[in-house]
């Protein structure tokens, strides 16, 4: 028998005998898909299975796909008509057998050891029962150039997921690629919701910590996101997917005056407010006057959650809100002013 010192990291690792399924959603992503099924099939600790679902591609993606599948039969490909980001993730999660499910967008990269590595945290965690694990990563533009390592560690927010008014005030910050997920519990929360294509991670998460399952996070990067102009995050059905999710939490969380934790008032409105700001910020280097008209009715629609003199006071900063952006002083820095004022006038919505 083989000394198990002498055998390389991954064929020693109890993590081998976990089993994994990596699912990568297509829809027109011709240019990136190649990329992010060699980086599956590159990783150190291979997933079990590979499922790719062309959810009603146009492009020349699902080609790309076919000629890597001819030489590497471990990758299959679900295709149905188009229904979003959602639906194709549901559906390879419930053909798939696997117990770890391993997401990748089509634009995303994983490093080597991201399956090993995650899948290391899961087996040296102690106590209740595991809905996912997750690492930092690392943000690159459209042509894979560096942004930002270590994404996560530049963001204010905890890490692991311990408390629900630090989650429902701060947003996850989970890059669904740089996650590994119980299967079990996608299943028995429901899956993702399929009216989402944007904030359906967030939505997951937050009903998987719900449902009493724990968190784990390592705080290296183990992927590279991949954000940029033509991603989901600035399309009209992220915009939806805001409306829905932001209703959403409203109608689950309500204030609960008993324990003195106003949901409502103090954390979702304020979050949810200071996320139209930033999309009427961003709207504004575009020029695209009517999406910001519609940012700030969409930012006017959360003023009745708010207490009385943070609402007067936030509506005022809103009425003001095209010649503050204009004018602020703050950071030279163009984003570093644009950060300040958001935070400047989400304490404001909170009524700090």
């Amino acid at each position: 028998m083989a000394n198990p010192s002498a055998l390389p990291k991954a064929e020693r690792s109890p993590a081998r005998a976990l089993s994994v399924a990596a699912i990568l959603p297509l829809y027109n992503g011709e240019l990136w898909v190649e990329q992010a099924l060699r980086s599956i099939l590159a990783q150190t600790v291979p997933p079990d299975e590979i499922i790719v679902v062309d959810d009603g591609s146009t492009d020349g993606g699902v080609a790309r796909v076919r000629e890597l599948m001819a030489d590497h039969p471990q990758i299959t490909m679900i295709s149905q008509p188009n229904a979003g980001q959602s639906a194709a993730r549901n559906r390879a999660i419930r053909d798939c057998h696997s117990a770890w499910i391993a997401l990748i967008d089509q634009d995303d990269l994983w490093y080597p050891n991201h399956i090993e590595d995650l899948l290391e945290l899961v087996t040296s965690h102690r106590g209740l029962r595991l809905g996912w694990v997750y690492s930092d990563f690392d943000d690159i533009d459209l042509d894979g150039r560096m942004v930002s390592r270590s994404f996560v560690s530049h963001m204010k927010v905890d890490n692991p997921k311990r408390d629900l008014v630090k989650v429902l005030s701060q947003g996850f910050i989970i890059q669904p690629s740089a996650a590994l997920i119980n299967r079990a519990a996608i299943l028995e929360v429901g899956g993702f919701d399929e009216r989402l294509s944007g904030y359906e991670d967030d939505d997951l998460f937050l009903r998987i910590f719900l449902a009493n399952y724990d968190n784990a996070f390592l705080d290296s990067p183990t992927s590279q996101w991949r954000i940029h102009e033509t991603s989901s995050g600035g399309s009209d059905r992220m915009e939806e997917s805001l409306r829905i999710y932001s209703r959403k939490l409203m109608d689950a969380f309500p204030n609960d005056r008993w324990r003195g934790l106003y949901f409502r008032s103090r954390y979702l409105a304020p979050r949810f407010i200071r996320t139209w700001i930033q999309m009427y910020i961003r709207a504004r280097r575009y020029k695209n006057r009517k999406k910001m008209r519609l940012y700030v009715r969409e930012a006017r629609a959360l003023l009745h959650y708010l207490r009385p003199r943070a609402r007067v006071s936030m509506a005022i900063g809103l009425f003001f809100l095209p010649v503050v952006v204009r004018l602020w002083p703050g950071p030279r820095a163009d984003q570093s002013r644009e950060s300040t004022l958001v935070g400047r006038m989400a304490r404001r919505a909170a009524g700090l």
